[in-house]
């Protein structure tokens, strides 16, 4: 695969990557190790944060009418995907499951698709807005790119260690 598809393909694989190698080798407890008050940012949040944005852009923007529960959402609480991350090891494997299988499901439409798919425009919400995939998958890479600088920081907070 070659263009401006595989490009996003590539920065999305390199910033999944980061996300993975930032987070490893941590206790559930130091994952879900909060930033400074009032933020409730910690690693363990982030994971859960980013299986809910592959979902949401990925399964049910791109695939319109896809309709399915999001990850770690409740309409009681509209920061569950950071307030739910509690530091057990059920709550951990949770979140990187679910992450790895939303990531898994993104990469399979990536994979059905060509760089014509780039000037596609598709409805992103009942609301009927619109936007290019090209604008969803610079989106991505940009949520990437700030929360594993989030994810970098967090981890040289926790253990000193910088840029794994």
């Amino acid at each position: 695969m070659s263009g401006e598809l595989a490009s996003y393909r590539l920065h999305l694989a390199r910033y999944r990557a980061t996300l993975e190698r930032t987070c490893a080798g941590l206790t559930p407890e130091q994952l879900a190790t909060r930033s400074v008050p009032p933020s409730t940012l910690s690693l363990l949040g982030l994971v859960r944060h980013l299986a809910y944005v592959e979902q949401a852009w990925f399964q049910r923007a791109l695939q319109a009418g896809l309709d399915e529960p999001r990850p770690f959402t409740d309409p009681s609480d509209h920061d569950l995907d950071f307030n739910g991350a509690v530091g057990t090891r059920e709550c951990v494997d949770e979140a990187f499951a679910e992450w790895r299988r939303q990531v898994v499901r993104a990469d399979a439409w990536l994979d059905a698709q060509d760089d014509d798919v780039m000037a596609r425009v598709v409805v992103y919400n009942s609301d009927g807005a619109t936007t290019p995939v090209r604008d969803i998958l610079v989106h991505m890479v940009e949520e990437y790119a700030r929360h594993c600088g989030h994810a970098d920081l967090l981890r040289e907070c926790l253990d000193g260690v910088t840029g794994p």
